[in-house]
């Protein structure tokens, strides 16, 4: 079965469906799709009550209101809707799961794991956080794995490469880019999962985010730096593996793989 799952970041999901969120889903029709930076409360969230087009809803929103928070839409009625299994939250490190960070959903022969990694902020202040946030993560991820094929998706919030961001010297160092965060995300790759979209497109440059400051997307000085990873035995899977780069509606747009699963 060949399906489509896509990941965005859509910084806030009351923002998102202002700007028409829902007449994407109608558009693109994507089996599922990994949100992050939900930013909504579960008691604002109830009250609220999207409009979500025809897609279940799978939520695991952050204990502070307004902040990080993951979402996971499922087309419903439909072959995928069909096997689905289970939807778990958290990679059971309290400080993770009351940002509501990770939520993963089983489904008959693979998972899907949504995650919204930690900014370590300009001064670098929750580098650490997230070093033991990257290790807590690949170390559930690759539990997941020896049960079952994994595709995890997010934002990573690291550019791995000098590729995968517009300006990579000026950059070194700084949140997002630096050594630590990098070799994280190589360690990710070392562990038997694959970035699907550098794996089929290897020289391409594309981003997936941009600051709102100084027009950097209008300019497309930008970041790669939401991923789509999966399980190496299953990277013959994957039909196409890509960036929606014209979408607009948040400062990341979605990425996304068609994979016959």
């Amino acid at each position: 079965m060949k399906i489509t799952i896509l990941s965005w970041n859509v910084n806030g999901v009351r923002a998102a469906v202002r700007k028409g969120f829902t007449d994407f889903l109608l558009s693109k029709k994507p089996h599922i799709l990994g949100i992050q930076e939900v930013k909504i409360d579960d008691t604002k969230r109830n009250i609220e009550k999207f409009d979500f087009a025809k897609y279940s809803e799978h939520w695991n929103s952050a204990d502070r209101p307004g902040y990080a928070g993951t979402m996971t839409l499922l087309k419903e009625k439909s072959q995928i809707e069909k096997r689905f299994i289970s939807h778990t939250t958290g990679i059971g490190k309290k400080e993770y799961d009351t940002e509501g960070r990770v939520q993963t959903l089983e489904f008959d022969t693979f998972y899907v794991v949504n995650a919204y990694f930690p900014n370590t902020r300009d001064d670098l202040s929750r580098l650490k956080f997230k070093q033991d946030f990257n290790k807590t993560f690949l170390k559930y991820i690759k539990k997941l794995d020896k049960k079952k094929p994994v595709i995890a998706m997010g934002d990573f919030n690291v550019a791995h490469t000098e590729i995968d961001l517009a300006r990579s010297k000026p950059n070194e160092g700084n949140a997002g880019y630096t050594n630590e965060e990098r070799a994280d995300m190589t360690r990710f790759l070392k562990n038997e999962f694959v970035d699907t979209f550098r794996e089929l497109n290897p020289k391409k440059i594309q981003y997936s985010w941009w600051t709102y400051r100084f027009g950097a997307r209008s300019r497309n000085v930008g970041w790669r730096i939401d991923y789509c990873l999966v399980s190496k035995r299953i990277k013959n899977k994957i039909k196409k593996a890509f960036i929606w780069d014209q979408i607009p509606g948040s400062d990341h747009c979605p990425v996304g793989i068609e994979i016959d699963i």
